[in-house]
């Protein structure tokens, strides 16, 4: 009607001829039309490019938050296979502790047995050394008497053929005379017994010298296995120790991952929904801009075609006859464009996409004059 008015007022005009007028107002339309039209294209543009940047987003999201459950699955997957392991190395352990400590109880035990022999064999040996030693002393002092003889046959570790041969001489030399003759017969007679005395003292000494280093060998020996079965103990109370840690610890990241597990699944979830409703919304809101620009393009043409023809020729000197019909045409176009659907009617919206931040698509479009 605005178009209408202003062509009507033009016509009773004395300055310039009706149809000038009329084409210079229908320029000025089609600039505004073309203007309109190339900003709503802009604003649009931005409205779509944050759709697709949003879109991108969410997707983006989407993907890291299901790269992420794949990731957490695997470390729960991981835990729970680390667990089962670790209980099973802890019972090995416990049980590898119990036959450390048994073995070292029976070879303490084995030791004590071990040394108390040593102490009595050693005991003997040197009785037998002493004995043998203060035998010969006495016989080359020529003082051996019954009473020494007596205790010289109760050394422990005399050979049996010896003894008889210390018997044999204690019972012929209780005749003798210390005087000449019968000395120097006693010397004679008792040479035999010195040596095999002698050498029953270097045996008995020989025999305790050797267990004196069969015990020195048994003690380190006892010392060394004892030793490593300590470290063996304690190294395997330390792994225990390391590995209820780490078991408590694999256990409280199983139980962190499937809480985070938990979260990244809603997240995702709720990404997707919105995903969804902005796919929804930004396809309605861009067919309905895609529909703008078609009757917006509508306008412009018609307009164009209508300058053409008031610019003709045939048209120039009939103005009274055809004005009232271009009336008619700029009044339906301004009529068709007031009736179309505004951005933001679009329906189907949902909250979510209300409250998003997204530019007003509904300001790509600006209401004709």
């Amino acid at each position: 009607m605005r178009v209408a008015c202003l062509i009507a007022g033009v016509a009773t005009a004395s300055e310039v001829t009706p149809v000038q007028k009329v084409i210079q107002l229908m320029n000025g339309m089609l600039e505004k039309g073309k203007k309109e039209k190339h900003e709503e294209q802009v604003q649009f543009a931005a409205y779509k490019t944050w759709c697709d940047d949003t879109a991108t987003e969410k997707t983006r999201a989407i993907k890291e938050d299901n790269e992420q459950i794949d990731s957490l699955e695997a470390v729960i997957g991981k835990c729970e296979a680390d667990i089962s392991k670790l209980t099973k190395e802890i019972a090995q352990l416990d049980e590898d502790i119990s036959v450390y400590e048994g073995d070292l109880k029976a070879a303490t035990k084995v030791r004590k047995m071990e040394h108390e022999d040593y102490l009595a064999t050693h005991k003997d040996l040197t009785e037998s050394v002493d004995a043998t030693a203060g035998a010969i002393a006495l016989i080359k002092k020529k003082m051996f008497d019954k009473k020494a003889g007596a205790a010289l046959l109760q050394t422990p570790r005399m050979p049996e053929a010896d003894r008889r041969k210390l018997q044999s001489f204690l019972s012929t030399s209780e005749g003798y005379n210390m005087a000449a003759p019968e000395a120097a017969a006693y010397e004679d007679h008792t040479g035999g017994i010195i040596e095999i005395l002698e050498k029953l003292h270097d045996k008995f000494e020989d025999e305790r010298t050797e267990a004196e280093k069969e015990e020195s060998n048994s003690k380190h020996a006892f010392e060394m296995l004892s030793q490593d079965l300590t470290n063996s103990i304690s190294t395997s109370k330390d792994d225990r120790s390391d590995k209820a840690q780490q078991k408590a610890k694999t256990a409280q990241r199983e139980a962190d991952a499937k809480g985070d597990l938990q979260d990244t699944v809603t997240s995702r979830d709720d990404d997707q929904a919105y995903l969804d409703d902005l796919s929804a919304t930004c396809k309605s809101k861009s067919d309905d801009f895609e529909a703008r620009q078609t009757l917006r393009a509508q306008e412009i043409e018609a307009i164009e075609k209508a300058i053409e023809i008031i610019s003709s020729g045939a048209v120039s000197g009939a103005a009274d006859k055809h004005l009232p019909s271009l009336v008619q045409q700029g009044s339906a176009l301004m009529q068709l464009r007031s009736n179309s659907r505004s951005p933001n009617q679009i329906p189907g919206t949902s909250a979510r996409m209300q409250t998003s931040r997204a530019p007003d698509a509904g300001s790509c479009t600006s209401r004709a004059p």
